[in-house]
């Protein structure tokens, strides 16, 4: 076959292909394929398109049957998505038990007066929401003689247990965490927000998946502009699947180049509770048990849920524990480096010469041996994390322990050496949040080289650009620093430290009642008692 037959077969067959159905309650919707909006299609033909759309699937029930009325009726799901019980008990036996004299009036019983005992029930004569309906695990119900279809949404998937959260867990909080079910997240936030003013609002992204994402928040509380441009950026994305809700984040986020992450995730009902009701935007998607709020700072991803159960001096202070390991994560190796190779008079006399004497035998400069240490301990890291996890933790403390011993006696690199990668590690772990952990790891490479070639000079420029940086980084119009820069003295009270609560009477600075007082009074028992003694 020659390369001309063989594109002119191949337009033809491109040709012959049907067109994607249109979003539904979109323009186009319900005008593709003029069969499906002939009034006088017959039944069969009605049945036989929606079997041709549907092709090729072992799990789509088509059950055929007449009524008492002697009206032909099809019911269409797939099998495993559906409540059967809801089927024969509401849908089937709702419909023989209806008393209709002909067709006409069993057509009129179940889409005028909607008769059926089934809670939720939408007519629709779209064929293309009617094939999304089918999709999303509903029953659809055509009658003879009638365009419209019955949507009947009795899903029935298998879902995991609501569990504890494992990379959030608490000793004092609540002890449930989000699942991969829309409808179960929902019910958990409303469970703890019972106020007419949370709103949530539903789209559909993914030409292929059809994800649905839901974005909730508190009407009054949250800034519009801010909704506005969390529907605009979702809106306007164009992808085949999401899968996860990492699939929006690229998608959304203000700065996809930064190392930084410019969206908080949480799989805790509480943590997104809390957001909200500070006025910030919480985004779910269907399928993932992980929420994304919107915006975050810097000092958002350094807080932990574990802060707010807690009483306010320790929480306090492990928050100071966490800025100072933070620094350490990112600098300790390379302050080890700078120093040794460019600054020995910083150093004590008798520290000094312990560095000198463990160093005697390794052949590599302190820059080298750092790297190696740094890129075996986070290759044992990623071990830890894909082998099982029943033999995962063995592997990790043995493996460290093993490489670290034989590699101090083989004269590869010094204990000065391990004991500062376990530092650092250690210091990695403290961070709450995994992604900026994860971009300190990352940044850490950087600076360490800049501290092998030019010293704490290297070091401090490394500092000044990740500064400028974040300085211009923001998240949804919110600066990433905020609200140490630009400064904003009363949010203080949630920042560098955790401030009673009875002491914290305004709003912060990302919520629409910016400066306003917020409805708590200072010790009430207090006050009564000053009340009594007057």
């Amino acid at each position: 076959m020659s390369i001309s037959s063989w594109l002119r077969n191949k337009k033809k067959r491109s040709s012959q292909k049907s067109p994607a159905w249109p979003q539904p309650g979109s323009p186009d919707a319900g005008t593709i394929n003029t069969p499906g909006t002939n009034p006088s299609e017959s039944f069969k033909d009605r049945l036989q398109w929606f079997r041709q759309e549907l092709a090729d699937n072992s799990d789509l029930i088509v059950r055929t049957f007449c009524t008492n009325s002697g009206a032909g009726c099809a019911i269409l799901y797939y099998r495993g998505m559906v409540d059967q019980k809801t089927i024969q008990e509401d849908i089937l036996n709702g419909l023989f038990s209806l008393e209709a004299a002909d067709a006409a009036v069993l057509r009129r019983q179940v889409f005028d007066l909607k008769q059926l005992p089934v809670a939720d029930m939408k007519i629709t004569a779209n064929r293309s929401e009617g094939i999304m309906a089918i999709l999303n695990g509903h029953v659809l119900l055509l009658i003879d003689g009638d365009q419209r279809m019955a949507d009947f949404p009795v899903c029935s998937f298998q879902k995991r247990a609501i569990e504890e959260a494992p990379n959030e867990s608490v000793l004092r909080g609540p002890r449930e965490s989000f699942i991969e079910s829309l409808e179960v997240n929902l019910t958990l936030i409303r469970r703890k927000i019972k106020t007419r003013k949370f709103k949530t609002e539903s789209m559909l992204i993914g030409t292929e998946t059809q994800t649905e994402v839901v974005i909730a928040y508190v009407q009054g509380t949250c800034k519009q502009e801010l909704v506005d441009e969390v529907k605009k950026r979702l809106s306007s994305i164009q992808i085949d699947s999401i899968l996860g809700n990492t699939y929006l984040e690229e998608f959304i986020e203000d700065s996809p180049y930064s190392p930084f992450p410019q969206l908080q995730y949480t799989e805790r009902p509480d943590v997104v509770v809390a957001s909200v009701l500070e006025g910030r935007v919480a985004i779910i998607v269907d399928g993932t048990p992980i929420v994304l709020l919107a915006p975050v700072t810097l000092f958002m991803l350094l807080q932990a849920a574990e802060d707010y159960y807690q009483r306010y001096v320790a929480a306090s202070w492990i928050r100071w524990i966490r800025f100072i390991f933070l620094f350490l994560s990112l600098l300790l190796p390379s302050t080890y480096i700078a120093i040794t190779t460019f600054h020995t008079e910083m150093i004590p006399e008798r520290l000094l010469i312990s560095i000198a004497a463990s160093r005697e035998v390794v052949p590599f400069p302190a820059l080298i041996e750092a790297l190696i240490m740094e890129i075996a301990f986070e290759a044992l890291r990623e071990a830890a994390v894909r082998i099982p996890k029943a033999i995962g933790q063995a592997v990790s403390i043995i493996g460290a322990l093993i490489i670290g011993t034989a590699a101090v006696e083989a004269g590869i690199v010094s204990a000065f050496m391990v004991i500062i990668v376990s530092l650092t590690g250690i210091a990695s772990f403290i961070v709450p949040h995994f992604d900026l952990g994860l971009a300190l790891r990352l940044l850490r490479f950087p600076i360490m080289i800049l501290a092998g070639v030019f010293g704490l000079f290297g070091i401090a420029c490394g500092m000044l650009l990740i500064y400028l940086h974040l300085i211009n980084l923001n998240s949804f119009g919110t600066p990433y620093l905020t609200p140490v820069a630009p400064l904003n003295v009363s949010d203080l009270k949630d920042t560098l430290w955790r401030a009673p609560r009875w002491f914290m009477h305004k709003w912060p600075s990302m919520s629409d009642k910016q400066g306003k007082l917020r409805e708590t009074n200072t010790r009430p028992w207090r006050n009564a008692e000053e009340g009594d003694t007057d």
